[in-house]
Order: structure tokens, then C-alpha cells, then sequence
């Protein structure tokens, strides 16, 4: 299957689709072009979405997506989740499960949805169980996830160039960033630094991103915004802009949706590889990768108008257990250096 000119699995144009994307967020939001795609080439199709609750909300009011199936993490350890599972997804009558995520957990809920055509991607993309429980495996072609993602709709016959994200906001979220923007001091243009990120062999050093921010503030007359979400990230905001001095101001609690809709308002965004800079890439927003033991040729802040920085390249097979040393590698010269590459780029533009 790897070059697919005709669809080989051959639907009507009303036709239900289900994607299986549960997790993690940034993975959710790289997925969002395979949904505009397929809305794209099936306008009159059914399309749902299968994922973790906690992700769930970045998908709401999604102009592709007509309805959102959600479980808890860890779904599969309960029979009564899996039963009612089961039961919901039978009574939407699925054609095709598109299992983007392709692993066991995936592929176990598209099965479970009972769609005559579960199509994931063959190995090694595809992984553990899941190539047995589909009908069709794809290989995977492409550089980046996006286009990684997007290759699996060749089966349908979906040849997609181009990727939309399409993330929405509400007028609620609109004024509610507004209001919290000017409560905080910031007007038009201001800076997003995002320090937390799952594996600790992602986190760059606060003191690094302190020192970024006075830059930021003292060079160019930007003022940044520390993100957080748990509350031990926020401990480590709150470290970054006590160091920082003035030149940082820290964030309230935000849900996704809140995150997203500071975000679209920034003028550059500063991260390590997680969800909130995919989130910021897609949604047009100049970002700075900080990059260590993952690829930012495959899951780089997508498309134009953004730096990576990658000091030191990780050759071990384990990403999750890379040394620290690969973030701490990168210097706040070289940060510092890229933001005002960008900031200059767009003013330029």
C-alpha cells in the first residue's frame, strides 16, 4: 500500500466516519488536519471523534467534527466502561475507524465500534496489537506527523497537500482572554513561555527561561506570560518570574480552551515539544521549539514562521530516558537569538 491513487475502501458520500486520536494533546492537535480533510472531501459525512476526556475540550465547536466521544483514562480496565463504550459507538453505525493513534488501545475501540472498515497504519508506525485488529494497514508516508497522519486517508483515496487545524473560540473565550490580558498589563504584543512538559528530560532550566524573558523585555520591549497548568507547574512559573523581575508576569488557571485563546492573542511563543506549542503553531503563532530528545524534523512546531532548537541530538533508543544534559545544552544566547529573528521576521512582514 504505499502508493494508493484509488480508494480501497470505496464509501458513499454520506458515509460515517470514526477517528481514534485519544491522547496526548499535542498529538490530538496534529491530528486535526486528518478531520478538516476528510470534511473537506466528504462534506455530507457523519464524522466523530474518540478521546480521553481530559483532551476532549480543544475538539468542541470543531467545524469538521458533529459529535465527541470521550472515556477516562485507562478506560479499558473496566468492563462497565468497555460495555457502554461498545453500546454507543454500535448506535452510530460506523463505516470506516480511522485509527490515527494506531496502538492497542486504539485499535481495541475501533474494533469495538463494529465499522466494517478499521483501517491503521502498518508497522512500525503502527504498534503492539493494533495492525491485527484492522481490516486495513497503511504505510506511513512523510516527514512530519501532520503529513504522517494525513497519509493514512490514502486509503479512501484523500491525496491531502495542505493541513488546516481550524481551532475555534467562542465569543465567552474572546472576552474572558481580553479581560484577563488587560488585568495582567499586556497589550498587543507579549510572549508566551510554556516551561512544563511531561518528561523531565524535555524541561529546559527556569533560570534559562528568566533570563529570556528579561531580554525579551529589556531589548525589545516585550513582556512574557508564563503558562502552567498543574500546580507543580506552577511552582516552576513561579520561580521563572521571580527571577525574571518585571519582566514577566504569571498566568491565572486556564483550561484548554482559555490556554488556546491567550495564545492566538501572543506575539511568540517559547516552548519545550508539548501540547501548547502544537497548540500555538496551529494556531499561527511564531513559535521557538526547544528541542532534546525528540525529532523536530517529525514533530516540530508545524508549518512556516517557526525556529527549533536542537543543541545536542539524542542517538539512543529510549527518548523517555534521555539525559537532561541534551535541553541543558541549548543556552539562552541561542533563544534569545531566535526570538528576535522572529519577532523581526514579522514585523518585516
Amino acid at each position: 500500500m504505499s502508493h494508493l491513487s484509488t480508494p480501497l475502501v470505496d464509501v458513499a458520500p454520506t458515509a460515517r466516519f470514526l477517528i481514534v486520536r485519544l491522547s496526548a494533546l499535542g498529538d490530538v492537535v496534529l491530528t486535526l488536519p486528518v478531520a478538516c480533510a476528510l470534511r473537506e472531501h466528504f462534506p455530507q459525512a457523519k464524522i466523530a471523534w474518540m478521546v480521553e476526556e481530559r483532551n476532549a475540550p480543544i475538539l468542541a465547536g470543531h467545524p469538521a467534527i458533529d459529535e465527541i466521544f470521550t472515556v477516562p483514562r485507562r478506560w479499558y480496565k473496566s468492563w462497565e466502561h468497555i460495555r457502554r463504550v461498545r453500546h454507543t459507538l454500535r448506535e452510530w453505525s460506523f463505516d470506516v475507524a480511522l485509527d490515527v493513534q494506531s496502538l492497542t488501545k486504539s485499535a481495541f475501540l475501533a474494533w469495538l465500534s463494529g465499522a466494517n472498515f478499521r483501517v491503521c497504519f502498518a508497522r512500525p508506525q503502527g504498534r503492539e496489537l493494533a495492525p491485527w485488529l484492522a481490516t486495513h494497514r497503511v504505510s506511513a508516508q512523510g516527514t512530519h506527523v501532520v503529513e504522517i497522519f494525513l497519509s493514512l486517508l490514502r486509503v479512501l483515496g484523500i491525496q491531502s497537500t495542505s493541513a488546516e487545524f481550524k481551532l475555534t473560540q467562542t465569543h465567552e473565550e474572546a472576552a474572558w482572554a481580553e479581560s484577563v490580558l488587560v488585568e495582567l498589563g499586556l497589550g498587543v504584543r507579549f510572549a508566551v513561555i510554556n516551561p512544563g512538559a511531561a518528561w523531565p528530560c524535555k524541561r529546559w532550566p527556569f533560570d534559562r527561561f528568566a533570563t529570556v524573558a528579561k531580554f525579551l523585555e529589556n531589548t525589545l520591549a516585550m513582556p512574557t506570560l508564563v503558562l502552567w497548568g498543574n500546580q507543580l507547574e506552577r511552582s516552576w512559573a513561579e520561580t521563572i518570574v521571580a527571577r525574571a523581575g518585571g519582566a514577566c508576569r504569571l498566568a491565572p488557571r486556564t483550561d484548554l480552551r482559555q490556554m488556546a485563546a491567550i495564545l492566538r492573542r501572543a506575539s511568540l511563543m517559547i516552548s519545550a515539544d508539548t501540547g501548547p506549542l502544537h497548540m500555538a503553531a496551529a494556531l499561527g503563532v511564531p513559535c521557538v521549539g526547544l528541542f532534546g530528545p525528540t525529532d523536530p524534523a517529525r514533530v516540530g512546531p508545524y508549518g512556516p514562521g517557526h525556529i527549533v532548537i536542537r543543541a545536542a541530538k539524542y542517538t539512543g533508543r529510549h527518548p523517555r530516558r534521555a539525559p537532561e544534559s541534551l535541553m541543558q545544552a541549548i543556552t539562552p544566547e541561542m533563544v534569545c537569538e531566535a526570538c528576535a529573528k522572529l519577532l523581526c521576521e514579522r514585523k518585516a512582514a
